[in-house]
């Protein structure tokens, strides 16, 4: 399964920064050994559902070791017997974006 998730505590420092929170939850992901990836909204995260939901309620307890109340988003593509995807549909929307490149480039020579 793939995993989307964003985790954030509620308030945040005196700037209203939560990036040291956030950091020590994705902290948890990356030394879980699982396949991630994070961008500027959300944390992804690949693996079966046991070890994907292990990994995502650890760093919700990191948050919470430095917050009262922690926010929780979380998004699943649930898929047995694919593994790989958190690159794979990446490299397929590539493919037809070179693609339709390709294909644009032609038209305008």
């Amino acid at each position: 399964m793939l995993v989307a998730f964003s985790i954030s505590p509620a308030g945040g420092d005196d700037s209203g920064g939560v990036s040291a929170a956030v950091a020590e939850a994705i902290r948890v992901v990356r030394e879980s050994g699982l396949p991630n990836e994070t961008n500027a909204m959300f944390t992804n995260i690949e693996g079966d559902w046991d070890e994907v939901m292990h990994v995502v309620k650890r760093a919700v307890d990191a948050v919470a070791a430095t917050s009262p109340r922690v926010s929780l988003v979380l998004k699943a593509d649930i898929r047995p017997g694919h593994t790989g995807q958190i690159t794979a549909k990446v490299r397929r929307v590539d493919e037809h974006l070179g693609a339709a490149t390709s294909d644009a480039s032609r038209v305008r020579d």
